[in-house]
């Protein structure tokens, strides 16, 4: 994806005319939205099974670290009082709508992209809240969980490259050329992310992995 593909399709207007986007930024919200849907979906399964029969194992139980189990058990992941995966049905499945009307040639207001934008910032802390539980307090990691992790990075990075870009988000003229460099090297910040929960997870649970070289 080049910071081109991440441009509206429309010039920033004046008046709140709607504002378009590429269809590589519509098809990373899909395949983002999808991705973390269908992570939820699996976990609300696993969910209601275990409630049904506490004995139940989740196929995703490989060993004691990798343990889905251990985290649905856990008091984090139930953080609203009802299972985290609830929010993740509702949460992607929007995504996935907005990303099918923009490849439909939708456009949308400068308030829909805000909330957008916010729904992107509050999954994107939450679930690194999570990753911190996940990794320091509960001392397992759930595939799915993970998965959620990994499409909340690119979803948020990207709907805030496309707010900016687009003048949803107002840039002041200090702040426009950091803006330039971080569309001209988009794929930095997703990359560092990425390398920094690898690099936690190695270091969390090194005791285990070197048992296994």
């Amino acid at each position: 994806m080049t910071p081109a593909g991440l441009e509206s399709t429309d010039a920033t207007r004046a008046g709140g005319a709607p504002i378009g986007a590429s269809r590589a930024f519509a098809w990373l919200l899909v395949v983002t939205g999808a991705l973390g849907l269908t992570a939820s979906v699996v976990l609300t399964i696993d969910k209601i099974r275990l409630l049904q029969d506490p004995s139940y194992v989740p196929n995703c139980n490989i060993n004691p670290i990798i343990s889905c189990g251990s985290v649905m058990g856990s008091d984090q992941a139930e953080a609203f009082g009802f299972p985290n995966s609830l929010i993740g049905l509702t949460g992607f499945s929007v995504v996935v709508a907005i990303g099918v009307g923009l490849l439909a040639g939708a456009r949308y207001r400068r308030w829909f992209w805000l909330g957008l934008q916010a729904g992107t910032v509050f999954g994107v802390g939450f679930v690194t809240w999570l990753m911190v539980q996940t990794l320091y307090r509960i001392g397992a990691l759930c595939p799915y969980c993970m998965l959620v992790w990994a499409a909340m990075i690119p979803l948020f990075w990207y709907t805030t490259l496309h707010n900016l870009r687009s003048g949803v988000i107002p840039v002041s003229g200090r702040l426009r050329p950091a803006v330039r460099e971080a569309l001209r090297y988009h794929w930095v910040v997703p990359v560092l992310w990425y390398a920094v929960i690898a690099l936690m997870i190695l270091s969390r649970f090194w005791y285990y992995w070197r048992t296994l070289i």
